[in-house]
């Protein structure tokens, strides 16, 4: 008869509620005897394999114990077990192996600079004393005890409890022989006694909602297509080149016949080929980090590194970024640190406690959302994120960040009410955790990662979001300029005839459009609750609303910062959007819709051909008033320029009169032509042009030594330039 447990160890096994199980069960040398102990709640009957011998039942129990002289066992040792429905199963006893996470990985982890940590956390195929199996490790550091749950344990958080490692909080166990493919959560029973099933926050991929489950990826590389892109991109000077990005939601962008999603790589062919052919320089992605709600459009994040499943697997996610790169569009994908959803199966109260968000409900929620704030003064929540941001960089080449809600996680007041928010430290609004992050992640990606890109989506005037850290900016590259797009929507959608009152709109953002590094987005939030498609925004007759987005267009495309425009938009989807269908291509069998769209192309090629447009985009010296102040008859006139002074002229006429004989002060006395014209027949327009050669006369003009005589098109715009200048 062998020993017997010690009862406070036997009872906290037979109940999941053992901290340290490999304490208890597995291989233990006592002098010259091996005691090996199993816990089989499935097991009728249990045997070694070699030796070839039974162990024996604890009466009552599905604990078997065997005692056997040293020699006997080896360090590794098979199992064999027949269950209530007499099948017969073999496996090795993970109770056998030793710990593979090192020492310095689970410090750094604490430390918070694990920059890798999804390589130690998470579910990975690993090797241990020559066997092949999957390493899981999970942070929870006030779990009781943490199991690993699946189809290979019918989901029974007694067969497969972890290790806990020190003080790290961080559980760990081998499983060996198990495949990728499997399917797992995390069973964990708090300090009240509560059961939680979790799935993993490391994992790289999900079962498709609704369900839920955690999924063992393939430990094998992919191959790359893209080294060419990924070369160039490490001399990439974003700030003088052009950047036009079309903003793609996967989901709702095109379908199949039925209506259901496309494949990454169909999506991949048909996109890369798309924006290519429209002048896109990059496409931005709505979060493809794996979320359950689709009303959420990927910004409830319960998954920050896995590509969501509904389109395919994580290579096939690559292979989608690899094609785009081969055709020359760099990819941005939405990223948010700023919140968390609060469904139970996820990270929030992981362990039963507030673990990645903050105790307090006014420090850790953001009531309007309804979901969670992390809480980034803790060490292992900042490494979760900067390990994430490293993820999408390294492992999948994205090309770009776009960092959601970026306000709301600067300001602790950020949409509260009074009496609803925790003052910092010094008693001030300011976030301290959340900027110290943000900070040391932008350091990092630019970093690690040259000719990469973090972009803010910050609505606020939040002082040097895109200014280096180490003159006290955040570190971005570029922010999201918001007041430009208010202020630009609001104008086009007042009528023409009372835009003479609002003609400071069009002009006050040039009083800080140079503060920052800014991206001019018109974006996907601007199309939907109830604020109506672009086209719908323009007021007037149906020509007036084609020429007047016509004309925001051009506006967008002429005024210094990098563009933005989301999908539907290029070619005037007439309804909001909707993220449950694809766009209305069918719209393109329009003239006017189909003239959108090439008005749209040929902006991105003449943007990205006219060095003057983009080369200075972030400097004051690209630009200058020519004339800001023709409120009664709402135009505009103003000069675009590169390093080298090359200089084209953009004329914008915000009304439906026609001007024949518009006078404009030029800098040059040579011969001008007309390099782009909104109103042109091939735009459906009305085909007020200026051909030929433009001589200007020798009469100032608007603080000019020379001036022009130009046709100036009902809500339209133009650029000119230098017969003979050079576009590249």
């Amino acid at each position: 008869m062998v020993s017997p447990l010690l009862p406070k160890d036997y009872k906290l096994i037979l109940q999941a509620c053992h901290h340290d199980p490999f304490a208890v069960l597995g291989r233990h040398v006592d002098a010259d005897q091996v005691i090996i102990r199993v816990f089989l709640p499935q097991a009728e009957q249990v045997y070694l394999v070699e030796p070839a011998v039974a162990l024996e039942r604890v009466p009552d129990t599905d604990l078997f114990i065997g005692l056997f002289p040293a020699s006997m066992i080896p360090a590794q040792y098979q199992v064999r077990w027949v269950d209530s429905n007499s099948q017969e199963h073999i496996a090795y006893d993970p109770y056998c192996f030793p710990p593979l996470i090192g020492d310095l990985d689970l410090h750094l982890y604490g430390e918070g600079r694990h920059l890798h940590a999804y390589h130690m956390l998470g579910a990975h195929q690993s090797k241990a004393m020559g066997i092949v199996g999957i390493r899981f490790a999970v942070w929870a550091p006030s779990a009781i005890r943490v199991s690993v749950v699946g189809d290979f344990n019918a989901w029974d958080g007694r067969v497969h409890p972890m290790r806990v490692r020190g003080n790290s909080g961080i559980w760990e166990l081998f499983i060996p022989e198990l495949a990728p493919g499997t399917l797992y959560k995390y069973e964990l029973r708090t300090k009240h006694d509560e059961i939680l099933i979790k799935t993993d926050p490391y994992a790289h991929a999900y079962q498709v909602r609704p369900d839920t489950a955690s999924i063992v990826t393939v430990n094998k590389a992919y191959n790359w297509q893209d080294t060419s892109w990924m070369q160039l991109r490490l001399g990439f000077d974003w700030q003088h080149k052009p950047i036009s990005v079309y903003e793609v939601h996967l989901g709702s962008w095109r379908r199949d016949s039925a209506g259901n999603f496309l494949s990454y790589q169909n999506l991949a062919r048909q996109l890369a080929a798309y924006a290519n052919t429209i002048g896109f320089t990059h496409v931005e992605l709505l979060p493809i980090t794996e979320h359950p709600f689709d009303g959420s459009w990927g910004y409830q994040t319960t998954g920050y590194f896995a590509p969501t499943s509904r389109f395919g697997s994580p290579n096939d996610f690559r292979e989608f970024i690899d094609i785009l790169h081969q055709v020359g569009i760099g990819v941005i994908l939405d990223w948010v640190p700023a919140h968390f959803p609060k469904d139970d199966f996820a990270l929030a109260r992981f362990d039963g406690t507030a673990l990645y968000e903050h105790a307090d409900p006014r420090q850790g929620e953001h009531r309007d959302w309804g979901t969670l704030i992390f809480n980034y003064g803790r060490n292992e929540v900042k490494n979760f994120l900067l390990a994430s941001a490293i993820f999408w960089l390294a492992e999948y080449h994205i090309d770009a960040l776009r960092v959601d809600a970026v306000a709301s996680m600067l300001y602790r007041d950020y949409s509260k009410q009074p009496g609803d928010w925790v003052p910092n430290q010094f008693g001030g609004r300011e976030n301290l955790e959340a900027i110290a992050f943000l900070q040391e992640l932008n350091t990092i990606a630019h970093q690690r990662f040259p000719g990469s890109m973090i972009i803010a989506e910050e609505s606020t005037a939040w002082p040097l979001v895109s200014r280096p850290t180490y003159v006290g900016g955040l570190g971005f590259s570029m922010k999201w300029n918001m007041g430009w797009m208010h202020d630009s929507l609001d104008y086009m959608s007042t009528d023409p005839i009372y835009r003479s009152h609002h003609h400071n709109q069009l002009t006050f953002g040039l009083l800080y459009a140079f503060s920052e590094n800014f991206m001019l987005p018109l974006s996907h939030d601007e199309v939907v609750h109830g604020k109506k498609s672009l086209l719908d925004k323009m007021p007037g007759d149906s020509w007036q609303r084609f020429a007047s987005l016509r004309l925001l267009y051009t506006w967008l495309y002429t005024y210094p910062g990098k563009k933005l425009l989301f999908m539907g938009n290029e070619f005037a989807q007439g309804l909001e959007w909707n993220y449950d269908t694809e766009l209305d291509w069918s719209l393109l069998q329009h003239p006017e819709h189909q003239g959108i769209r090439s008005l749209v192309q040929d902006l991105n090629k003449l943007y990205g051909s006219t060095s003057a447009l983009y080369d200075l985009e972030f400097e004051g010296d690209g630009f200058e008033w020519v004339s800001c102040n023709d409120s009664t008859q709402s135009v505009v006139v103003f000069l675009r320029r590169d390093r080298w002074h090359n200089t084209v002229i953009v004329v914008l006429n915000f009304t439906p009169v026609v001007h024949d004989e518009y006078r404009i002060g030029v800098p040059d006395p040579n011969c001008y032509r007309e390099l782009f014209n909104s109103d042109i027949s091939r735009y459906c327009g009305s085909n007020h042009t200026n051909d030929g050669h433009l001589y200007p006369d020798p009469v100032s003009w608007m603080g000019l030594s020379y001036s022009l005589k130009l046709k100036l098109p009902p809500l339209g715009g133009l650029v000119l330039a230098l017969l003979n200048y050079d576009k590249d």
